[in-house]
């Protein structure tokens, strides 16, 4: 079977019946010319792939039938986190969002920081962009983006693993009062690189352009955030989060 067209479709399994989404049923028979009977690859993106078959075929419905399945192989442990405050460009937002996928990370969430210049954006761009990747990378695991929300908000949930913040500040940085009366100091900053538990969750958070304010840095502090560096060259957004995808990668390679 030729496996260079993989097709996603969320619902997919082992043994079964079943249609493709309406875009990946066009692009099949429209683009591709397949017809009932042709071989194919599907991906749920939950890490499994599918060898199928068509059993109909026409723009708007494809019906598939399922032969058999196998797990991806996973290229990296634990997980792979990332926060990011969108760019104002949303062709930077989505450059990274192929690019990380292409990589390996497992969620993408879109803070709302005070120094944001996009404070509103919709992730069904951001979700084709990622599927896509998936596809052209051969993979079979699918990225989480997670709505905009406000950093405050954000910070105060939960999340078991490693949580870094990435920011520019210098330690010696006056100390403000933190929001229950405590001094909150910045302290040296590691390289990310260097600090990464290659098992678990890893949440890498990454400003805005204009960086997180001083405030933000030192709630995240106290929420348990560890300041880090992504070396001495000043990076865009995009690329600093890029930039955090890849060493998280390295360290958690298998």
């Amino acid at each position: 079977m030729k496996e260079s067209h993989l097709f996603y479709t969320p619902h997919a399994n082992a043994d079964c019946m079943g249609e493709l989404p309406t875009e990946e049923a066009a692009h099949a028979v429209r683009v591709l010319r397949m017809k009932e009977g042709d071989d194919m690859l599907l991906t749920n993106g939950q890490g499994m792939f599918m060898q199928a078959h068509l059993t109909m075929a026409s723009p708007k419905h494809c019906v598939y039938e399922t032969d058999k399945q196998w797990e991806d192989e996973r290229l990296w442990q634990g997980e792979i986190h990332i926060g990011v405050a969108p760019t104002k460009n949303m062709d930077r937002m989505e450059w990274f969002a192929e690019k990380a996928t292409e990589i390996g990370i497992d969620a993408i969430h879109l803070l709302q920081c005070d120094n944001s210049e996009r404070k509103v954006l919709k992730t069904e761009r951001l979700e084709k962009i990622v599927i896509a990747a998936m596809k052209q990378s051969h993979k079979a695991w699918k990225p989480t983006i997670e709505a905009m929300q406000p950093f405050k908000q954000f910070i105060s949930q939960p999340f078991d693993g490693q949580k870094f913040i990435a920011h520019c500040y210098e330690a010696d940085e006056a100390g403000a009062e933190g929001e229950q009366g405590a001094s909150v100091h910045l302290t040296d900053r590691n390289f990310l690189g260097d600090k990464v538990q290659p098992n678990g969750k890893t949440l890498v958070l990454i400003g805005p352009e204009g960086d997180f304010s001083l405030e933000e840095v030192k709630l995240a502090m106290q929420a348990g955030f560890t300041p880090i560096s992504l070396g001495k060259s000043r990076l865009r957004t995009e690329t600093a989060a890029l930039v955090a995808v890849h060493l998280l990668y390295l360290a958690k390679r298998v």
